[in-house]
């Protein structure tokens, strides 16, 4: 059962480095919405591509802008501490009980 045990734990922390990856992107991205720019750089689409379809589907949700503010990176950011918190702890505790 150990080999499951350890299974479980590299998944964890693979879930764990890609969600705290894209917290740090959507980070990026709010504050790329402060300034302005230049829409042709290869690491301001990428940002964009990677953040957008996630941001859409909260936003067409749940309707979260207050005049020009924008408070979907806001929710996204509380769903990834939620998942990191929830998903991974209990994929760790899992992995614990079965070493």
């Amino acid at each position: 059962m150990f080999i499951v045990g350890y299974l479980l734990m590299a998944a964890a922390k693979v879930i764990d480095i890609v969600l705290l990856c894209f917290m740090w992107i959507v980070v990026a991205r709010a504050v790329l919405s402060w300034v302005n720019p230049d829409p042709y750089n290869p690491i301001v689409r990428f940002i964009h591509n990677v953040t957008e379809p996630v941001l859409y589907r909260v936003r067409r949700f749940i309707p979260v802008s207050f005049g020009s503010i924008d408070l979907s990176p806001i929710i996204v950011f509380l769903g990834i501490i939620f998942l990191r918190t929830f998903i991974v702890s209990s994929l760790f505790r899992l992995s614990e009980t079965l070493l």
